[in-house]
C-alpha cells in the first residue's frame, strides 16, 4: 500500500507535537490556576489556619495577578501553537484547559473574600424592648456619651465589619 491511498491517509495518526510544549503548556496552565485555587483553599472562614499556611497563602495573593497574567499568556501562545497539531479531543482539552486559566487569571484580580463577607452599610437599630435576640445572645456593645449601639454577635460573625455612626462619631465594628 502506497502512503498516497485514501486507506493510509485516512488512519494517519496525527502528528508528533514535542513533548516540551505540551509540557510548558501544563506547567504555565498548572501554575496559574494554583495561584488562584491555593491560596482561596487556604483561607477559608470558620476553619483554622496556621500561621505558616496563611502567609504562604497572602503571598501567593500579592503574586496571583501578575503569575496568572504571564502564565495565561503563555498558554494562549502554546495553545494556538498546538491547536493546528492535534485532534479534535486535545483541542478540547485545551479549550477547556484555557477556561480554567481565564477563570483564575480574572478572579485572581477580585477580591471574592469581600463577597462574602462585605460590610454592613446601612444598620437598622430596635429598641431594646422591640429586639427578638435571645435573652442569652452574645452583642457587642459601644457607648459614647449618651449614644449606645448593641450589635449580635451571630451577625457580626458573618459580615465581620460594620460601618456606623455612634453619638455623631464614625466607628467601624468589628469582631
Amino acid at each position: 500500500m502506497t502512503s498516497s491511498s485514501p486507506s493510509a491517509i485516512r488512519f494517519q495518526t496525527e502528528p508528533k507535537v514535542s513533548r516540551p510544549v505540551w509540557t510548558i503548556f501544563s506547567l504555565c496552565a498548572f501554575a496559574a490556576i494554583s495561584l488562584f485555587f491555593i491560596p482561596a483553599f487556604i483561607i477559608r472562614p470558620f476553619r483554622h489556619q496556621s500561621p505558616r499556611a496563611l502567609l504562604f497563602a497572602m503571598a501567593l495573593r500579592q503574586h496571583a495577578p501578575l503569575g496568572t497574567l504571564i502564565a495565561a499568556l503563555a498558554c494562549f501562545v502554546l495553545a494556538f501553537a498546538l491547536w493546528r497539531t492535534v485532534r479534535r479531543w486535545r483541542k478540547a482539552f485545551l479549550v477547556l484547559t484555557l477556561l480554567i486559566v481565564t477563570f483564575s487569571a480574572v478572579m485572581a484580580r477580585l477580591n471574592y473574600f469581600e463577597w462574602m463577607y462585605h460590610p454592613i452599610s446601612g444598620p437598622q437599630f430596635l429598641a431594646q424592648s422591640a429586639s427578638k435576640l435571645d435573652p442569652k445572645e452574645m452583642i457587642l456593645a459601644v457607648r459614647l456619651g449618651d449614644d449606645a449601639r448593641a450589635y449580635p454577635i451571630s451577625q457580626m460573625a458573618y459580615h465581620h465589619v460594620l460601618n456606623d455612626v455612634v453619638a455623631g462619631v464614625p466607628i467601624a465594628v468589628t469582631y
